[in-house]
């Protein structure tokens, strides 16, 4: 069977993080841009692709049970091919399709340039070979002021010259008249999106395995991050989510490491774009300059989503990472100085190999001193690759079980705590979903502090007509959890609030 000459039905399904959706919205921009027709579930799809995830086991097991589903609906008769893609893919390669042949192919990151042909030819019943895993940090040179990636498939990233090197018809339609255009196809509607700032990561933590299958860092250039700003805000963005394996890196292998804080203000200056956040800053990183443009930027959401993943000195140590409590803390006491309502969000590892019960007390007492606003809590677990699945000292899985319990528990009661805190503050809510419930409207969004999916929402009262996309002035009047509530206040906010 021939499929060359009429639009083939494709649906995407996307797992994992940000910086996975927007890997998913080149894919299909460059799938739309060859003939293929975009469908949003994957009964409908002639053919499924998922991009998986696999940063950690549950999110592998997620990974292998969204094929394995997609491969079912091929005995409907309707689905015909079920592919695989993304850091899973990447990651395992020829052995992810030995152990898993309910999935046609399995295509690694250097197959997204040519993703419609590929597909072409497996819906055209051709075996296609495996990807086969490497280390891709080796493909660029050590030195970051050395990196020429233009020759390398970097997800997220790709930009398509208009001078008449291939069609635009379908990539980015609301982009410059010339110059590049993204190589994009927005999946999701809604006023947020993500954007991708920088790809891989040159850090070694002893726990993470991502810059093996992600690469050296590499950043976008300036004019790249700033053309797709502004075609988002032609599809109707609000807020875009600056998205990246390390932001507190941008710029350093283009020669200038304070290129982020020059960034910030040309990307809130975007017409159409109200707010700009940052994501994954490396604390130890985090400059005062980027605290500064962070904090007091007109249009950048005083917003710090700090990756401390512990607060002992000797736990940092051993997952080759810098700090203790009293520089964590003075950091955080800089970020408030300037921005006294800034939202805060990290991550913590617990059970780490050689963890003892003072580490543990450790970790707890900074996350009390630290009032963030959430902390994501996992327990250890040995990726393969990393140096730390050769540590001594493990916890067994029980020990690792009770400790996530126990931070866990004063993780919800300190986060419920410090949304109690913001009773009473002023903040401005991008609504995201508005709903008739039959006995008035029902209206939830994001305040400045909270990011997407993870933070929590503000739900706001009141029986005003609101549309998705509005910036709506409110007080908080009450809290649920991580979650707000709060009355809207005056009229709707304008551009640049």
């Amino acid at each position: 069977m021939t499929t060359t000459h009429r639009d083939v039905s494709v649906a995407l399904v996307t797992l994992g993080c940000a910086r996975n959706d927007v890997d998913s919205e080149e894919l299909a921009g460059r799938l739309v841009a060859d003939g293929f027709r975009l469908v949003d579930d994957p009964e409908d799809a002639e053919t499924v692709v998922v991009n998986t995830c696999g940063f950690v086991d549950a999110a592998k097991k997620d990974s292998v049970d969204t094929l394995l589903a997609a491969a079912d609906l091929k005995q409907g008769g309707r689905t015909q091919a079920v592919v695989a893609v993304g850091c899973l893919a990447e990651r395992y390669g020829k052995d992810l399709a030995e152990s898993l042949p309910e999935a046609d192919a399995v295509l690694g990151f250097d197959d997204y340039p040519e993703i419609a042909a590929r597909l072409r030819s497996v819906l055209a019943g051709e075996s296609l070979h495996p990807h086969t895993p490497q280390d891709r940090r080796r493909l660029l040179p050590i030195s970051p002021v050395d990196r020429d990636a233009s020759g390398l498939s970097v997800p997220g990233m790709g930009v398509i010259s208009s001078d008449g090197r291939g069609s635009t018809d379908n990539l980015g339609q609301h982009g410059p008249a010339s110059g590049p255009r993204a190589v994009r196809r927005r999946l999701a509607g809604g006023p947020m999106a993500p954007l991708k700032l920088a790809s891989g990561c040159d850090r070694r933590c002893s726990f993470c395995a991502i810059p093996s299958f992600r690469g050296s860092f590499v950043s976008r250039r300036p004019s790249d991050v700033l053309a797709e700003a502004r075609w988002l805000a032609g599809e109707g963005v609000r807020e875009v989510f600056l998205v990246s394996e390390n932001s507190t890196s941008y710029g350093k292998d283009l020669g200038d490491l304070r290129l982020l804080e020059t960034l910030l203000p040309e990307l809130a200056a975007v017409d159409g774009i109200d707010r700009v956040r940052v994501s994954y800053l490396q604390p130890a990183e985090t400059r005062p300059g980027l605290v500064e443009a962070i904090a007091a930027t007109q249009g950048v959401a005083a917003y710090f989503d700090l990756s401390f993943q512990h607060a002992s000195a000797p736990v940092l140590r051993r997952m080759r990472r810098f700090g203790d409590p009293e520089s964590f803390l003075g950091l955080l006491d800089r970020v408030r100085a300037l921005a006294p309502a800034a939202g805060v969000r990290s991550n913590v590892i617990v059970g780490f190999p050689g963890e003892t019960d003072d580490d543990l007390q450790t970790l707890c007492d900074f996350l009390v001193a630290a009032r963030l606003d959430v902390t994501g809590v996992f327990g250890y677990s040995d990726e393969d690759g990393t140096e730390a699945a050769t540590l001594a000292g493990k916890l067994d899985d029980d020990e690792i079980r009770a400790r996530v319990e126990h931070v866990t528990d004063l993780v919800e009661h300190l986060t419920a705590e410090r949304a109690e805190e913001r009773v009473g503050e002023h903040l401005v809510v991008l609504v995201e979903s508005v709903e008739d419930t039959g006995e008035g409207w029902s209206a939830e969004g994001r305040a400045e502090h909270q990011g997407p999916e993870v933070d929590g929402t503000t739900r706001l009262l009141g029986d005003r007509p609101l549309d998705v996309g509005d910036l709506v002035r409110a007080v908080v009047v009450g809290s649920e959890g991580a979650d707000l509530v709060a009355a809207p206040v005056g009229d709707r906010a304008g551009a640049g609030t």
